[in-house]
């Protein structure tokens, strides 16, 4: 039998509505903002030969790392953001014709998170004490670079939690600490504290992580590993089996 005209149409949008649901329903579904991972990977505390070893915070941040602190302050992570990047640009004028921007750089805006507080405000020291790694609270003296950045995963899960999608923000530290306001008028909710990161840059997990490394790294990665085979040559073959 022959169809009409908006009989046509309404298959071909029923097929197309079909198809739409088809997709979310399907193996690739929809990507939902709730479904997420945050994992914490601060400085080790360790202070070494840097100077900062006398900063008495080196030995708390040591023992968030071995207590369970830093695991359980990233899964009470409630909100942030998937990180932006901005090119920029000039303007390039000199040629004939509209003009046209070529970039120049890039750059990134830094990350707010907010996560919940325990009964002991573990979180807020946590954050307190990874900030006081960039100083040293008994002397005032500022810290080495190296000794208060580290990073910070974020990782978009699926429906069965497998990690679709994730960052490393690179070289991370928690720059500010919002203040938390307390009322007796809040006695329904619950306290959180909003934290801010400054990161150098951030990397994508999914097709970045395996890119070739930097030139001078793998230059200095290439002359250790001459250097380890040259000596591991002149080793006896007797002390080598031991």
């Amino acid at each position: 039998m022959a169809t009409g005209f908006g009989g046509l149409v309404d298959a071909v949008a029923f097929g197309a509505l079909n198809e739409v649901l088809g997709e979310i329903r399907g193996k690739d579904g929809i990507s939902r903002p709730h479904r997420y991972e945050v994992t914490l990977y601060p400085p080790t505390g360790t202070g070494g030969s840097t100077g900062l070893g006398s900063n008495v915070f080196t030995k708390i941040m040591g023992e968030a790392l071995g207590d369970g602190t830093v695991r359980a302050t990233g899964l009470k992570c409630e909100s942030i953001s998937f990180p932006g990047r901005n090119m920029d640009t000039t303007e390039d004028t000199n040629i004939y014709g509209p003009i046209r921007s070529i970039v120049t750089g890039y750059s990134f805006g830094d990350i707010a998170a907010t996560f919940q507080c325990s009964t002991d405000m573990r979180e807020k020291k946590y954050f307190e004490s990874w900030q006081r790694l960039s100083f040293n609270p008994q002397t005032f003296a500022i810290g080495y670079y190296n000794d208060y950045v580290g990073s910070v995963d974020i990782h978009a899960l699926d429906e069965q939690d497998n990690r679709t999608y994730g960052v490393k923000l690179i070289e991370a530290f928690p720059v500010s600490i919002d203040q938390q306001a307390l009322s007796y008028a809040e006695n329904t909710s619950y306290q959180t504290i909003g934290v801010n990161f400054k990161y150098r840059y951030w990397q994508n997990l999914t097709d970045e992580a395996k890119l070739p490394k930097p030139l001078l790294t793998r230059i200095a990665e290439s002359a250790v590993n001459t250097v380890t085979r040259r000596i591991t040559a002149n080793i006896p073959s007797v002390l080598r089996r031991l």
